[in-house]
């Protein structure tokens, strides 16, 4: 992609310049699938299994009104639908539909792809070690599973 100029970057700066390049891409890759960046987010959080309500908004780190305005939007596409939760029927789940899982499986392919292009440059063995690095500051940082590892 760009060139090697010298420029050496800190730890924050390069977190946060890496972290743009990847929320760029899936943007990118949302806006082709024809969702917002948000409604990605949803749709691969959903592809591990179905949540309630309120564990969806601690995991997406959104306020119950923004969530639901999430979920009631990607609903009336026929992405997402509510439930009532097997376990406690006073609370309420939302889960894939059929048509939202293949939109998130192509959705999370091909956004995978464009995100395993961005380190292209770096052999397998700094690949390996920036994964293991990476890996580590995410469970060091309890971080939510937004987005899953299929290997």
């Amino acid at each position: 992609m760009g060139k090697d100029t010298g420029e050496k970057l800190g730890v924050v700066s390069a977190l946060v310049r890496s972290a743009f390049l990847v929320n760029a891409v899936y943007a990118e890759s949302a806006r082709e699938y024809g969702l917002t960046p948000q409604q990605g987010q949803l749709l691969c959080v959903l592809m591990a299994k179905p949540y309630r309500m309120s564990e969806l908004g601690a995991v997406l780190r959104l306020a119950k009104s923004s969530l639901t305005e999430l979920v009631d939007r990607s609903s009336q596409r026929g992405l997402v639908r509510r439930e009532p939760d097997p376990n406690d029927g006073r609370a309420v789940r939302v889960t894939l539909t059929t048509q939202g899982g293949k939109l998130a499986d192509a959705f999370y392919g091909e956004t995978v792809r464009r995100i395993e292009g961005l380190p292209a440059g770096l052999g397998d063995t700094d690949r390996e070690m920036l994964a293991e690095l990476l890996a580590r500051m995410v469970m060091d940082n309890e971080a939510p599973v937004v987005f899953m590892d299929r290997n």
